[in-house]
């Protein structure tokens, strides 16, 4: 292959997540190494990249007999996760991969529970805390 820098292109509803490593802090503020964190049902990580969300059809072209249907440019719902979000997500849904060295969790959107966003005026679906 060339010399040439690759990238990851992620598909569909799915989200590219950075795992957290190492050690975490129980609630009492003991520290679980990261064989116990592994039995646990959910797990956290930083958003790298997300998809460009579900492929939807637009609604002029239910009515039209599907080989009428020109060539149309895709549209899809986009997906809630931003680049930068905390996702917490459950553990069993994500799919391990590694690429250029670094480990990653392919999750689907369905899969996410929650995310973590620094505040943002435009967005009216985060509850302030």
């Amino acid at each position: 292959m060339s010399d040439s820098k690759k990238r990851l292109i992620v598909v569909g509803d799915r989200v590219l997540i950075a795992p957290e490593e190492g050690e975490e802090r129980t609630r009492v503020g003991l520290y679980l190494p990261a064989t116990a964190v592994d039995n646990q049902a959910v797990q956290g990580g930083t958003v790298v990249a997300t998809g460009p969300g579900t492929a939807v059809s637009a609604p002029t072209e239910l009515d039209e007999e599907p080989w009428k249907i020109g060539a149309t440019e895709p549209r899809y719902m986009p997906l809630q996760a931003r680049i930068g979000d905390y996702a917490i997500f459950f553990r069993r849904a994500a799919v391990e991969i590694t690429f250029e060295g670094t480990r990653y969790l392919v999750v689907p959107q369905a899969a996410i529970l929650t995310l973590v966003r620094e505040e943002d005026e435009q967005d009216p679906g985060l509850l302030p805390f």
